[in-house]
């Protein structure tokens, strides 16, 4: 059995995906799966060309992050899974490195050291504290864009983080996250119920750390990762639905109703400052200003108020016809 499996879940990632893995392919004791999630791009043909030996799953729909790493997993030989983005790249011996967080048999998942291209830590990103309503509410009220070095931000972005010592987090960025078989199995996987992205690693670690597992930080493996690849592909109005719909059904999961429904009413009030904000000019670039109130007046009703699709049990086909 290898030491580990490198799960990959690619979708219009042709830019990124030889990168990747060009990384890993020839790790000794490290296999490779990755899943394409219906990429309209030349992302098979290059991940074949470059990688034959690589078990490459193509599917005909974008099933979702979740469930691409669940197919991934029901294939994989290791006894570790590295669930890497393809705009992740490993540098030296960082699989190497990781693989040793599981000498201690208490750990059920770990994370490596997310650099950018230049060699940064990525601050924020990398590791970040499970959320809270207070986190939560300096999101979606946008006291963190108005006020980014604010306590509740600092705390749950971990901005005062030491990169360089190995330790007990609470949840590594998805974006480079290794997982014990074991636990990936206690855990029944990741729940599909979070799609296509978001809140879905962060449901998998809270999870795990219910169950009694450690999750940690591995200062010496080392990953470059160049970011924004999956959201960027995104259309606007359909951001905003799966990132507000996935961070209230991770609080329908995992705290208690008076939590979400305030949760709910921040939503409703960020969003309508949004609104204004779009009024007055204030919106993303290359979003019109109907399109930006369309997609916020849409999540206050889906989400806000009526709370569709905010049970764990609800198929995420609610969501589907609007699918990447």
């Amino acid at each position: 059995m290898p030491v580990g499996t490198v799960i990959i879940i690619s979708h219009n990632s042709a830019g990124h995906v030889e990168s990747c893995l060009r990384s890993v392919g020839n790790q000794p004791d490290w296999d490779v799966v990755v899943v394409d999630n219906a990429s309209r791009d030349e992302t098979v043909d290059i991940a074949r060309h470059v990688a034959p030996h690589v078990r490459i799953l193509a599917n005909a729909e974008n099933r979702g992050f979740a469930a691409g790493v669940n197919q991934a997993a029901a294939l994989a030989e290791g006894k570790v899974f590295l669930v890497l983005n393809p705009d992740t790249t490993a540098t030296g011996a960082a699989l190497l490195s990781i693989a040793k967080a599981f000498a201690d048999e208490k750990v059920g998942a770990a994370g490596g050291m997310l650099t950018t291209p230049a060699g940064a830590p990525e601050r924020g990103f990398t590791v970040r504290r499970l959320p809270t309503l207070a986190s939560a509410f300096a999101e979606v009220l946008l006291l963190n864009r108005a006020w980014p070095d604010n306590p509740l931000n600092r705390s749950y972005r971990c901005l005062d983080f030491d990169y360089s010592r190995a330790q007990e987090v609470e949840q590594p960025a998805g974006a480079c996250l290794a997982i014990r078989r074991e636990t990936f199995e206690d855990m029944g996987g990741f729940d599909e119920n979070f799609f296509p992205v978001w809140f879905e690693d962060v449901d998998f670690c809270r999870r795990a750390s219910d169950r009694g597992w450690k999750i940690v930080y591995c200062p010496d493996a080392v990953f470059v990762h160049a970011g924004g690849h999956s959201v960027t592909q995104i259309p606007f109005q359909q951001r905003q639905a799966y990132w507000y719909r996935n961070l209230l059904l991770y609080f329908a999961k995992h705290h208690s109703r008076w939590e979400l429904g305030c949760l709910r009413a921040g939503v409703l009030m960020g969003l309508l400052l949004r609104s204004l904000l779009a009024a007055a000019g204030l919106r993303p670039r290359g979003v019109s200003l109907k399109q930006a109130v369309a997609a916020y007046l849409s999540v206050i009703w889906n989400y806000a108020l009526t709370g569709r699709g905010l049970r764990a049990s609800v198929s995420p086909s609610i969501i589907r016809s609007a699918a990447v």
